[in-house]
């Protein structure tokens, strides 16, 4: 998904592009589709998979959280230090693998419901719509 904007600087055209990584494109597009399968599975089939459509999202949100991190930023930690990117991957990287642990826990077949997988789903929930949001609206120049 590129959008392209022409932005003139004096004489020189230069062009400014909204990128979405394709990670999270693919993340977004599978978490519509989740949604997608269970309103018609219920409303077409009478097939109730509400209980593991918990499971489903916070698992791809989760992988794909993960998948944006970029391990070769976090492997920089020992030679340049904690910085405010590197922070952010971690932050991400931890998020993204609680998700998968909450929704592992979540199946109906283990169904552990605890308060911080509770929290855990809000945190993905705001975590989605900011990085929505970002790669979105906020460009980067090329």
């Amino acid at each position: 998904m590129v959008r392209k904007k022409e932005v003139v600087k004096g004489d020189v055209k230069s062009k400014k592009r909204a990128k979405a990584s394709r990670n999270f494109v693919v993340a977004l597009s599978i978490v519509s589709i989740i949604g997608f399968f269970s309103i018609v599975m219920s409303s077409l089939f009478y097939i109730d998979i509400s209980k593991y459509i918990d499971t489903l999202w916070l698992m791809t949100l989760g992988l794909g959280l993960i998948l944006e991190t970029s391990i070769r930023e976090i492997k920089k930690i020992k030679k340049i230090g904690m910085t405010p990117e590197i922070l952010g991957e971690i932050t991400m990287l931890i998020v993204g693998g609680m998700a998968i642990i909450a929704g592992i826990l979540s199946l109906p077949q283990i169904n552990i419901q605890n308060p911080s997988f509770l929290a855990v789903r809000g945190i993905i929930s705001i975590l989605a719509i900011v990085f929505i949001i970002l790669q979105t609206w906020v460009t980067e120049k090329s």
